[in-house]
């Protein structure tokens, strides 16, 4: 028997990368929802996040989960799937996630800080919180509110949360 010649120029997909086509091509259909995460176990089990710019709805979740389960033979590959909008109080991953979130307050720890304050501006490079502090006056004792800003370039975040106030 003769062993089959596989032209070099032609590539087997991986199980994962796969998936990560299919839903690619699924959210072309959908531009204000974006892919944050996707983990396919040892045992397939797909599990998808998706954030978009003005939340996601559970139809969303649905049509992704869709445009992956009909695309993929379980006679091939047996698997199981979850497709989720990444929970409330989930680190920012993506500089679009940032941008969305432009005028909440957020917890962001650098190397050398944590910082709880307002995402005024998010640009392609870094971040400009800005927040109230209570510091010694200048003339005379006592304390006085200033307002603060610093500027954090994404290299230097570890991880930001939109924090939740009810």
């Amino acid at each position: 028997m003769r062993g089959l010649i596989v032209p070099s120029f032609y590539k087997i997909m991986t199980f994962k990368e796969k998936v990560n086509e299919l839903i690619t091509e699924a959210l072309l259909e959908k531009p204000s929802i974006f892919l944050i995460d996707l983990a396919v176990s040892d045992s397939f089990k797909i599990s998808v996040g998706l954030d978009g710019d003005n939340g996601v709805a559970l139809q969303d979740c649905i049509d992704i989960s869709r445009a992956i389960e009909n695309n993929l033979d379980r006679e091939e590959q047996d698997f199981s799937l979850e497709v989720a909008s990444v929970g409330v109080g989930s680190p920012l991953k993506l500089i679009r996630q940032y941008k969305k979130n432009i005028g909440r307050t957020l917890i962001v720890t650098t190397n050398n800080e944590k910082i709880e304050a307002e995402l005024v501006e998010a640009n392609d490079v870094f971040i400009i919180l800005s927040w109230e502090a209570r510091e010694p006056k200048k003339v005379g004792k006592g304390k006085e509110t200033v307002q603060k800003e610093q500027q954090i370039p994404y290299t230097e975040i570890k991880e930001a949360v939109v924090t939740v106030t009810f």
